[in-house]
């Protein structure tokens, strides 16, 4: 029996009164009184040009995929070590995905690696920033500029979380939140997309409003909304919104909840990592992490598969990801690893997240710190 859940979708307490009171405003579709307050809070919040909700954070990267005007052919540079979607967004539109090795101390793309793997058909960049770490931007943003290409982020964990004191989703062309409720803040299913030149604003609006200046006729910008150009339904409903307005009010507080479970467990674990039994995140000096998971990494596959088996038969729920992305069926039908696969699988095979959310308590975190160090002895 699972006394300890690896993960709980953040709950606050307001998020039923929003819901209740979007419920009662009669109207209960996309682009209401709740999206557009989380639009202004990320706007503020962040910094960035143009703040869009969506349905998902894989909508947000199809949305950005399709203002980089990715076409069949084109490739698109990204790690493997990543949930599907960074590359399901850009295959869908005909790209070929071209992942690259990944550094051991982040998790996150190479950035020493980028710049080899492009060739006359590269039209993106897509750092991921794992565990809500910052990639390195200065350089990767960089490269982009020296080749004239888009940087997407796929900061799906990394929401409240900077690089050199910039918020990570403002760093690049486009970036990409995810709302999902296993990530810091929720609605359930939802993301959001941000947009750093308002010149690609408009464009965004038509194609999340299924092809449509609808947003634009709303404005009395146009006497008429018409379908102009390819898009979808990505606008989330606003019982979404209300959900995760209540959520984005109090961010902070979430903020420092998550960071102080992070930090006990690094305080309690640290004497096992001095110990070369295991390994602990890394944090690079120029970022500020979120506290959006805690991991740690075991020898090799075997003890990791050991260490699940031991923390389950105590109650705890620990899980391991991703599968590379490059040896599963599609990565290999849509994609290509370029260069040596000298951490991605690796690293993978041997990192373990431990149960991390909102309202964690110290006695459960204690409990498996003692259960992580028991194994051990």
């Amino acid at each position: 029996m699972i006394r300890i859940p690896f993960n709980k979708p953040p709950f606050i307490g307001s998020e039923i009164d929003y819901v209740r009171a979007a419920v009662e405003s009669g109207r209960i579709c996309g682009d209401g009184e709740f999206n557009q307050k989380c639009h202004a809070w990320l706007r503020e919040k962040t910094g960035t040009a143009k703040a869009l909700l969506t349905t998902s954070c894989t909508h947000a990267l199809e949305m950005a995929a399709a203002l980089c005007n990715i076409q069949p052919g084109d490739e698109v540079i990204m790690p493997s070590f990543t949930f599907v979607s960074t590359a399901d967004a850009f295959a869908t539109r005909g790209a070929k995905c071209i992942f690259v090795d990944i550094r051991p101390d982040t998790m996150n793309l190479d950035e020493k690696l980028v710049e080899a793997a492009i060739t006359e058909k590269t039209r993106a960049i897509v750092p991921v920033h794992y565990a809500g770490v910052a990639c390195e931007m200065d350089t990767i943003n960089a490269i982009a500029k020296k080749h004239n290409l888009f940087v997407v982020e796929d900061a799906a964990q990394g929401m409240m979380a900077t690089y050199k004191g910039k918020a990570l989703g403002t760093l690049g062309d486009f970036g990409c939140y995810s709302y999902h409720e296993t990530k810091n803040y929720s609605m359930g299913e939802g993301g959001a997309l941000l947009i750093a030149d308002s010149k690609y604003a408009d464009r965004a609006e038509i194609i999340r409003e299924k092809g449509t200046n609808r947003c634009q006729f709303h404005r009395g910008e146009v006497d008429k909304y018409t379908w102009v150009e390819l898009g979808s339904s990505y606008l989330p409903s606003e019982l979404n919104a209300a959900y995760l307005y209540a959520e984005l009010e109090k961010a902070d507080m979430i903020l420092q909840n998550r960071l102080e479970s992070w930090n006990a467990y690094r305080k309690r674990l640290q004497d096992l990592e001095k110990r070369g039994w295991l390994e602990l995140p890394k944090i690079p000096a120029e970022c500020a992490h979120n506290g959006h998971m805690f991991y740690i990494k075991m020898p090799d596959l075997e003890g990791r598969t050991k260490m699940i088996k031991h923390l389950v038969e105590n109650g705890i729920l620990a899980v391991f990801h991703y599968v590379p992305l490059h040896t599963a069926p599609a990565g290999k039908r849509f994609g290509e690893f370029r260069g040596e696969d000298r951490y991605t699988t690796s690293e993978s095979n041997r990192l373990l997240r431990l149960p991390l959310f909102y309202g964690l308590g110290r006695d459960q975190l204690d409990f498996v710190c003692d259960k992580v160090q028991e194994f051990f002895k």
